[in-house]
């Protein structure tokens, strides 16, 4: 939220906060304990694909924060100003964030971008200069982004932002009518890149029923569905948003679109772990598809997750461990205000269970841990409920034992919890994870883009990723882009399942951390779905390296055929 007229509106409320005064919205209960989250492994909620780890004006610059900083947050997508900005956020000198001077950082980052359309204008609420002005606006930013055809990733034109609360009807008349002429004009120099809207300030039943017919009727529906949730605590309110807005789908006989939440979390709760913890936990929870952290304060910090001085705060260390979730997100059950989220990799054995948001002494409660063994690795860590320009280099250990598994569960006790704290519980069979480092990466936990995840029993964890079809430019390009982390500098053999059900010979372009194209060959398979392996060889860095296999990426000139992704392994 990059909001000073927000500032303003609630600056009575932070001062209250300064003086000790109560105000609405708690970020933490009064106090409680002996309450149980219980995590189920056996029941799964959807891939792990880090739904909840994107920013509002989250990267500054090409080297702020460094690809490398951002690698290990393992980032879905960030909404960034567009070409040209001149946009002034949270009392800054000089604009910054612009698409395409940060769009290699967040390709090589593994994530993807919306373009915020209206940050052209240096105020916000924005100085609307009528529609003569805004088509050249809108024209010249569109053409500049289409001139950069090496530049990926860019998954959405975000026409407005939060014009229920910011547009000026009784100057500038109806908002809707400019939607449909801003979706025309851009459809017309761009028919590929998907629209996102409308981006309003908060979910409203008769705002999102009166915008949704308007733009059935018209034909300028969005491709994707956005929505902002800033208030205290909305998070208790997301499933109920969720359950309405597909509600007004059916009534309105629109097909299902993608829910994305492109500003999430308060002002006054911006930098307490377990308040995003609880945004983590519904996000996933719920059914969207990607989410960004609110812009209130500094840009370019994946806001707050780093200081100022480049450093981690306590927030970036929940995040991390959001990042290293792989395999399948499975069942939380909340109690009170004790809530998280898991995930479970079967190619290595290992949960992962991010959670907070009480006091006192609880429990976490994992079952469906039958081929664990008799015994399980447990180790437990924090992070403190420390702001963002406090630097916390490490999070704590907290304990680190052997339990015994019965009937496939355990009970974990965690005493003296913080309720502004978060947590982690990693559970491993006794002796350690199957492989020292992660070798299998499945295709429906990286990044895709133009393609689609797919379920199947045939697939290594449940899912592939087919629909890898296009090659005409750098806007409907398709491709996965894996990030990988290994132990050393070397040579790997890298074993890609893949299924071709076309009768012949099929390729895909290979590129990795920059490097030149290479081609992959996929004999036919015994049909779609239906998968086999090949082996190619692919020379690493030691740590952080994405993999891109590629129908089509800017300097490839296009794969043959088509086939699907089920997943890769090093070894």
């Amino acid at each position: 939220m990059h909001n000073t007229v927000r500032r303003a509106l609630i600056r009575l409320s932070v001062l209250a906060l300064a003086l000790g005064a109560a105000v609405a919205g708690p970020a933490t209960p009064a106090s409680a304990a002996g309450l149980t989250l219980n995590v189920d492994v056996g029941q799964v909620v959807r891939p792990a694909t880090q739904v909840a780890a994107g920013g509002l004006y989250g990267v500054g610059s090409d080297s702020q924060p460094t690809t490398d900083m951002l690698l290990p947050l393992n980032p879905t997508s960030f909404t960034q100003p567009p070409p040209g900005t001149t946009h002034l956020g949270n009392g800054a000198t000089e604009p910054c964030c612009d698409a395409l001077d940060v769009g290699h950082n967040i390709t090589r980052a593994g994530a993807q971008q919306y373009i915020r359309l209206p940050d052209i204008y240096p105020t916000f609420p924005y100085e609307w200069q009528g529609w003569d002005d805004w088509e050249q606006k809108v024209t010249t930013m569109v053409n500049d982004r289409l001139a950069a055809t090496d530049t990926t990733s860019i998954s959405g034109w975000e026409l407005w932002n939060e014009p229920d609360i910011y547009w000026n009807s009784g100057e500038w008349g109806p908002f809707n009518p400019v939607w449909t002429d801003t979706y025309n004009l851009v459809r017309s120099m761009d028919p590929v890149t998907p629209i996102v809207g409308p981006s309003f300030s908060s979910y409203g039943h008769n705002k999102i029923l009166a915008f949704m017919t308007h733009a059935r009727d018209t034909g300028t529906l969005p491709d994707v569905m956005v929505w902002h949730e800033l208030d205290d605590m909305a998070w208790n309110d997301f499933e109920g948003h969720v359950s309405n807005y597909r509600s007004i789908e059916n009534q309105l006989g629109i097909s299902p679109r993608p829910i994305v939440i492109n500003e999430y979390n308060s002002f006054n709760q911006m930098d307490i772990p377990s308040v995003a913890l609880h945004w983590m936990s519904v996000l996933e929870r719920h059914g969207a598809r990607e989410a960004h952290r609110a812009y209130w304060f500094e840009a370019g910090t994946f806001d707050g997750l780093f200081t100022l001085e480049n450093q981690p705060t306590a927030s970036y260390w929940l995040y991390r461990w959001y990042g290293a979730m792989t395999g399948n997100i499975v069942e939380t059950t909340p109690d009170s205000w004790l809530d998280g989220v898991a995930s479970y990799d079967s190619s290595r054995q290992i949960v992962n269970v991010a959670f907070g948001g009480d006091w006192g002494d609880n429990t976490v409660n994992v079952t469906g841990l039958g081929s664990f063994g008799s015994s399980v690795d447990v180790q437990l860590l924090s992070t403190p409920g420390s702001g963002r320009h406090t630097h916390v280099p490490a999070p704590t250990v907290m304990s680190d034992t052997t339990m015994q598994v019965s009937n496939g569960s355990i009970s974990v006790p965690v005493n003296g919890m913080d309720a502004e704290a978060a947590y982690q519980l990693l559970i491993t069979p006794a002796g350690g994870p199957t492989t020292s480092w992660q070798q299998v990466y499945e295709a429906e936990n990286a990044t895709v883009l133009n393609a689609q995840t797919r379920s199947s029993g045939g697939a290594s964890n449940g899912y592939y990723v087919g629909g890898i079809d296009n090659d005409t430019d750098m806007r409907s390009d398709s491709f996965v882009d894996f990030t990988v982390n290994v132990p050393e500098s070397r040579d790997y053999t890298m074993t890609i399942r893949y299924a071709n059900g076309t009768g012949s010979t099929s390729t895909h372009g290979l590129a990795y951390n920059g490097g030149g194209w290479s081609t992959v060959s996929y004999p036919p398979t015994s049909g779609w779905a239906q998968f086999d392996t090949t082996d190619v060889t692919v020379s690493l860095e030691a740590g952080y390296n994405v993999i891109r296999l590629a129908k089509g990426s800017p300097f490839f000139d296009g794969g043959t055929g088509y086939a699907e992704l089920d997943n890769i392994t090093l070894s």
